[in-house]
C-alpha cells in the first residue's frame, strides 16, 4: 500500500534538501538528505544494515521538523467541546475549508431551497446552531479579534462550494473574514486536502469526516511541528486567496 506522506518542513533556504516527511498513518518520519560518503565516516556507523543509507542533516532540522510526542499531544474531542472553542480564543481563529461537499449543509429547508432557486436565504430558525455560532463570533469580533477563513473551490464549483459562496455574505456580516482559492491554484501551492481551525497560533483543531461527508470528531493538536505547518499553511493560503466579494464578481463575470 502506497504511504500518504506529509511534508513537515525543510532546514535549506533553496533546494528543499533535507527535509522531513511523515507518514500520517503510521507516525513514522522519513528523512532524506546527502548521503554520508566518506568510508572512514561509514565505518564508524554501528547496525548499518545492507542496503541502508546514511544521510546528513543539521540538528536543528530534526528539532524543528521531527514530530514529537505523537500521540499524547492528540486529543480527540466531541462537536460540542469543539463548539466552546470559539468563545475562548484570544486573538484569532483562522480556517482551511478544502473539502467538495459537508453533509451537514445538506441536512435543512434552507438547502432544499437553494436547490430549487439557486439562492440562499438566510432564514435560520430560532435556536439553531448556527445562529449562536454566529452570535459568538459577533461578541468576538466586537472585541478586536478575528475569525478568517479561507475556501478552496473546484472548477466549476460542486453544488456544495455554489451554496457556501452565495451563503457566505451572513457569515461575512457577522464579523468574518472569508476568502477563495481556486484549487489548481492550491495544488500549485502545495496546500493539504485537510480542513483545521488554527486558534492563536497554538493549538489546531483537525476535523475529521466520515465516508459520507458527514463531521465526526475534531482532534486537537498542540504539537510545535504541527503548529508552525498549519502556520505555514495560513500565510500561504491567505496571501494567494482572493475576498469573497471580488472572487463571486469574477466568478459571475467569466459566466
Amino acid at each position: 500500500m502506497v504511504r500518504r506522506l506529509r511534508f513537515n518542513g525543510t532546514g535549506s533556504d533553496g533546494d528543499g534538501c533535507p527535509a522531513v516527511h511523515e507518514d500520517v498513518d503510521s507516525g513514522e518520519v522519513i528523512v532524506h538528505g546527502p548521503p554520508l560518503t566518506d568510508a572512514q565516516d561509514v565505518a564508524q556507523l554501528q547496525h548499518l544494515s545492507e542496503g541502508e543509507v546514511a544521510v546528513v542533516v543539521p540538528r536543528e532540522l530534526l528539532v524543528d521538523w521531527a514530530p514529537k510526542e505523537r500521540t499524547r499531544q492528540i486529543r480527540t474531542i466531541g462537536l460540542e467541546e469543539f463548539s466552546g472553542l470559539f468563545g475562548k480564543f484570544e486573538h484569532t481563529a483562522w480556517r482551511l475549508e478544502t473539502r467538495r461537499r459537508y453533509a451537514s449543509d445538506e441536512a435543512s429547508d434552507r438547502w432544499e431551497r437553494f436547490i430549487e432557486t439557486g439562492s440562499v436565504v438566510e432564514d435560520w430558525p430560532e435556536g439553531a446552531p448556527v445562529n449562536s455560532f454566529r452570535n459568538t463570533i459577533r461578541a468576538q469580533t466586537a472585541l478586536g479579534k478575528r475569525v478568517e477563513r479561507v475556501r478552496i473551490v473546484d472548477q466549476p464549483p460542486t453544488t456544495g462550494q455554489r451554496y457556501l459562496l452565495d451563503g457566505a455574505r451572513w457569515n461575512i456580516a457577522s464579523g468574518e473574514d472569508i476568502r477563495n482559492l481556486w484549487r489548481a491554484d492550491a495544488n500549485r501551492l502545495r496546500l493539504p486536502a485537510e480542513d483545521f481551525w488554527l486558534f492563536d497560533s497554538r493549538l489546531i483543531a483537525l476535523l475529521r469526516f466520515d465516508d459520507d461527508d458527514q463531521l465526526t470528531h475534531v482532534d486537537l493538536i498542540t504539537e510545535p511541528a504541527e503548529v508552525v505547518r498549519c502556520a505555514m499553511i495560513r500565510d500561504a493560503a491567505w496571501h494567494y486567496a482572493v475576498p469573497w466579494k471580488q472572487f463571486t464578481a469574477e466568478m459571475q463575470s467569466n459566466t
